[in-house]
């Protein structure tokens, strides 16, 4: 006869488990705490200093003004601000038509759609810097913002697509019978519950935005790159600074992190009832 743990005892384990798992993934986050936060002498040292003598602020200081990351920074909010807005509000709209409407040929289109947002990046490079030199667009925020909503759109139609069928219909008929309009019913009725769905869409859009390198390295120059290109480019013929690098990448995280945890509970719950569907 095999030997049955307590219940307690089991769900014990199950937590001590999830801790290690847990603790294992923050490593990286709690070594790149630890690194921006040290001299440049204690780089790299054996072995390696888990927790150094002598902490200092002046990494951060050396990213904001020697390397003028502060721009960096601006660029990638606005321009992944921008793009994650069009993103949303352009595929709500498809979403709830491709969701709710019969029409010949929709699933070879999300078919489409889904080959779409395969596409790489490096494939369109060459084409859109001849567009955008041509319209004299380049080193500009419009050259990554529609290039970025472009290639975020077919992904986020996708993702809510999936969320609005879950949707209950007779709200939306009830809606018909007041005399409301397709947009009404769409802004009033079916917005509101999918706001899950679409917290997800957009913190995913986000941060594909947000770490896009290649598009933006080839596109602008230094007045228009996002932080990805900026922590790329703040090694030179010196070498490397590395804590100066763990440092604007520790400020690079904060956006991205601030947003998880702001809609943690509609992230969780849009993942669970639409994204896995």
């Amino acid at each position: 006869m095999g030997i049955t743990l307590p219940l307690r005892f089991r769900r014990n384990i199950i937590n001590v488990i999830g801790l290690i798992i847990a603790g294992l993934f923050l490593l990286p986050l709690l070594w790149l705490i630890i690194s921006s936060l040290s001299p440049e002498s204690a780089i790299g040292t054996y072995p390696p200093q888990i927790i150094p003598s002598h902490l200092t602020l002046a990494n951060f200081g050396a990213a904001f003004s020697t390397y003028h990351f502060g721009g960096f920074l601006v660029t990638s909010l606005i321009v992944c601000g921008v793009s994650t807005a069009l993103v949303v509000c352009l595929a709500s709209t498809a979403a709830y038509g491709l969701a709710r409407t019969h029409m010949k040929g929709k699933f070879s289109l999300l078919v489409a759609l889904l080959v779409v947002s395969t596409f790489p990046s490096m494939a369109i490079v060459t084409p859109l810097y001849a567009i955008f030199r041509y319209l004299g667009q380049l080193n500009s925020y419009q050259d990554l913002i529609i290039p970025y909503t472009a290639l975020n759109l077919p992904f986020a139609i996708w993702l809510l697509r999936n969320y609005y069928v879950t949707l209950p219909v007779e709200m939306e008929e009830s809606g018909q019978v007041d005399g409301a309009s397709p947009l009404r019913i769409m802004l009033r009725i079916i917005v509101p519950q999918a706001l899950p769905g679409t917290f997800v869409a957009a913190v995913l859009t986000f941060a594909s935005c947000w770490q896009e390198f290649l598009l933006c390295l080839c596109l602008n120059t230094q007045s228009h790159q996002n932080v990805a290109v900026g922590i790329a480019t703040m090694s030179g013929y010196a070498g490397v600074p590395y804590a100066t690098v763990f440092a604007a990448s520790l400020v690079a995280l904060v956006p991205i992190v601030g947003m998880v945890l702001l809609i943690r509970k509609w992230i969780l719950a849009g993942a669970f009832q639409g994204g896995v569907k």
